[in-house]
């Protein structure tokens, strides 16, 4: 399947500054698929990209997130082989990593909504600092929080190796938990 976008659009997305250091996407639809929108960037020298809106990957092979470094809306990686968000430090919306093969979050430090690590080998929350919505630990491998400091909703570690270490007040005492604690 072929997308077709206007000579405007197009024309829009190569004025982007070259001297920018991070090219600004509007979508994942202006470019039909995932490897189209990595044919553009690696065109632009594979510069590092953030997107406006939401991006669903899920159920998709996708393995790496290349030089994506913020998501504005909602992004859907649930089912896929991800093993580490790379570069990336911001998702203004939700964050679904639910049943992935996710080990690392990499560089990434707030997520606007909620997360969703749920069934994961994730050990530890590495850089992330602040979560606007409920965290979902359930049945993961998480044995760090890292450098977590809030939790807009609850936080959720039921089944998990944390929940044999620390008490409900141990973890309040580490973590601003806007909802309640499940262990």
């Amino acid at each position: 399947m072929k997308y077709i976008i206007t000579e405007q659009q197009y024309n829009l997305l190569l004025e982007e500054d070259k001297e920018q250091k991070i090219l600004k996407l509007p979508s994942l639809d202006y470019f039909g698929s995932w490897e189209n929108m990595q044919k553009f960037l690696k065109k632009r020298g594979n510069a590092s990209f953030s997107i406006d809106g939401d991006l669903d990957l899920s159920g998709s092979d996708i393995k790496s997130l290349g030089n994506l470094v913020s998501v504005r809306g909602n992004l859907n990686l649930q089912e896929t082989n991800i093993k580490s968000l790379g570069n990336l430090v911001y998702v203004g919306g939700d964050l679904d990593l639910a049943d992935t093969d996710i080990e690392s979050l990499g560089n990434l430090e707030s997520v606007g909504g909620y997360l969703d690590l749920m069934g994961t080998p994730i050990k530890s929350l590495g850089n992330l600092v602040s979560v606007g919505g409920y965290l979902d630990l359930r049945q993961s491998d998480i044995e760090n929080l890292g450098n977590l400091k809030e939790v807009g909703g609850s936080l959720d570690l039921e089944n998990t190796p944390l929940s044999l270490m620390y008490s409900h007040e141990e973890i309040f005492e580490m973590i601003d938990v806007g909802g309640g604690i499940y262990m």
